[in-house]
């Protein structure tokens, strides 16, 4: 997974998963649940859930992983900002199938309300899918958000 116009590398650590269905041959389909680590905040993580597609083709990299996710950020430390955040910023993207299909988070500044609001969804070349989830990680007032 790559930071968003930066072409850093951002490591997804796994937190769980569990089966969904048996697939003789192969991984088994299941949920697996991610945790990633907002790289322009401190103090704030994203958990994930999303479909992996197993059986051979999941083996080899060649599946498409449905579209559904859901997301869930929560204030894990001192929040801190050290730099100015854009009002709208594409902050982490994975690829879900070999060419065309990825995941995404986007983070929106809530100026008014003091928070982060975070939106995961997943895009095609061609088409996307509506299907979103969305969650928000309030901030003190004493800490301004500083914006570009």
């Amino acid at each position: 997974m790559l930071l968003a116009g930066t072409g850093v590398a951002v490591h997804a650590e796994v937190i769980g998963s569990v089966d969904t269905a048996f697939i003789l041959i192969g991984p088994d389909h299941k949920i697996v649940v991610e945790a990633y680590d907002d790289p322009k905040v401190a103090g704030v993580t994203c958990y994930v859930s999303r479909a992996k597609t197993g059986g051979i083709k999941g083996a080899i990299g060649l599946a498409v992983d449905k579209s559904e996710a859901s997301i869930a950020c929560r204030q894990v430390g001192p929040i801190s900002f050290p730099k100015p955040l854009a009002q709208q910023e594409e902050v982490f993207n994975e690829r879900l199938s070999i060419l065309f299909k990825k995941l995404r988070i986007v983070r929106v500044v809530d100026a008014k309300r003091n928070a982060l609001v975070y939106l995961t969804y997943s895009d095609r070349l061609i088409d996307g899918s509506p299907q979103n989830s969305v969650t928000a990680v309030p901030v003190d007032r004493a800490t301004i958000i500083p914006l570009k």
